[in-house]
């Protein structure tokens, strides 16, 4: 069980990290008209003057996300099989 676990998380990260290669930043329209503070979520997002929400990735974070999605992965397939009791 952990195998999967472990192996579906580092795919998630390859994943998330390949599709940051390919994408420049992300645009979602905001529909409420209250004003929030970002605080920690909002590290790497501004709103702009049409009330969209800009996420613009760091250029390390693709890289970063597909190498530990990758070695996780990894870890996943040398973890030791489980042992039937009979």
């Amino acid at each position: 069980m952990f195998r999967s676990i472990f192996f579906s998380l580092g795919l998630f990260l390859g994943l998330t990290g390949g599709s940051f290669l390919l994408v420049d930043k992300f645009v979602m329209n905001l529909k409420d008209e209250t004003p929030r503070s970002p605080g920690f979520r909002g590290l790497f997002t501004s709103v702009n003057a049409q009330r969209q929400k800009v996420f613009d990735p760091p250029d390390w974070a693709a890289f970063s996300l597909m190498s530990v999605g990758s070695v996780t992965m990894l870890y996943s397939v040398a973890l030791p099989k489980k042992k039937k009791e009979d």
